[in-house]
């Protein structure tokens, strides 16, 4: 049989069917493969994750077929739980595939802890002026007998004498010990009665 009478064969028309019918299949299959590998036009609504702790972070995910990576820890922040969620990628409310990783920022267990600066014997106005810009709060104040009016003669906090250099959290509330400005006075006085005569 010639080459031409070939082509114009029934024998050239299936096998010529076939190979476009294995072509077909093999792209289709292929395309099949490839959504359900990718899982194509499947969406999971990314959940809220906000202050969870990681516990509960895994057992939500788990539900949704999702994971989490933790990227980062943000500063203290008292309005969210110790080592809880406070900020995710992607977002709530966001469509993402299986198996997808959120990263998640967590909230730190407490403020990070900072140098009490040397304030001693300085103005009230002054330290207060100085421990509010480092991050902490000013607390109570009392008085002790001493020459200095206003000026700070001792750091406490809960009670206790606080010495400068010591690292405590950030906000953390320290009271001021005050000179009374009495004491100076009180001396006047007596070497004023001292130097009065005698009958």
């Amino acid at each position: 049989m010639g080459f031409f009478q070939y082509i114009k064969s029934k024998e050239f028309l299936v096998t010529i069917i076939s190979i476009f019918a294995i072509i077909f299949l093999l792209i289709f299959g292929l395309g099949s493969w490839l959504n359900h590998y990718t899982h194509h036009n499947e969406k999971i609504e990314v959940p809220n994750l906000e202050k969870m702790s990681l516990f509960e972070t895994k057992r939500e995910l788990y539900k949704y077929d999702l994971t989490f990576v933790v990227i980062d820890s943000a500063s203290f922040n008292p309005d969210y739980p110790p080592k809880s969620v406070i900020e995710q990628n992607p977002e709530p409310g966001d469509f993402v595939k299986k198996n997808r990783k959120i990263y998640l920022t967590l909230n730190p267990s407490d403020y990070r802890k900072i140098e009490v600066p040397e304030v001693l014997d300085q103005t009230k106005r002054q330290v207060v002026t100085r421990l509010k810009s480092a991050g902490f709060r000013i607390g109570k104040e009392r008085f002790i007998p001493d020459l200095g009016k206003n000026v700070v003669r001792m750091l406490e906090m809960k009670g206790k004498e606080l010495k400068p250099g010591k690292k405590i959290s950030k906000n953390s509330i320290i009271d001021l010990v005050l000179g009374d400005g009495l004491e100076g006075k009180q001396m006047d006085s007596i070497v004023k009665l001292d130097l009065v005569p005698n009958g």
